[in-house]
């Protein structure tokens, strides 16, 4: 079964850094866009970055020049470096994948489990 990992939440103080790990595993024939999202307490999951198979990226204005998407196509994984933390930044944050299956060829997005990213003093 197709299913995606995070790894790297955690606590931070503000202005501090964490990278997000996300791997995608179990019959895949190919992945399309991956991204992260976040969704704090009381409110609606936002997209943070997406990043295109051919690497092209796209931001949320609230973390533009602060985060950075990145992507490996042969190992499958997608990284969030998160730089200059702020407590608006606190959520928890999903990996999401645009995955065809070996078998059947079927394609949808996936999302992972969630990894727990708190900015506090």
């Amino acid at each position: 079964q197709v299913q995606l990992v995070e790894s790297g939440g955690g606590l931070v103080q503000p202005g501090g850094s964490l990278t997000l790990s996300c791997k995608a595993s179990g019959g895949i024939f190919n992945i399309d866009d991956m991204g992260w999202y976040r969704q704090a307490p009381g409110k609606e999951r936002e997209m943070v970055a997406e990043i295109t198979r051919g690497f092209s990226t796209h931001y949320a204005s609230a973390v533009k020049g602060r985060f950075t998407i990145s992507r490996d196509n042969i190992k499958n994984t997608v990284d969030l470096q998160m730089n200059t933390l702020e407590p608006e930044d606190t959520a928890v944050y999903f990996c999401n994948a645009q995955i065809t299956r070996l078998w059947p060829r079927t394609t949808r997005n996936y999302w992972g489990q969630g990894t727990q990213v708190t900015v506090s003093s």
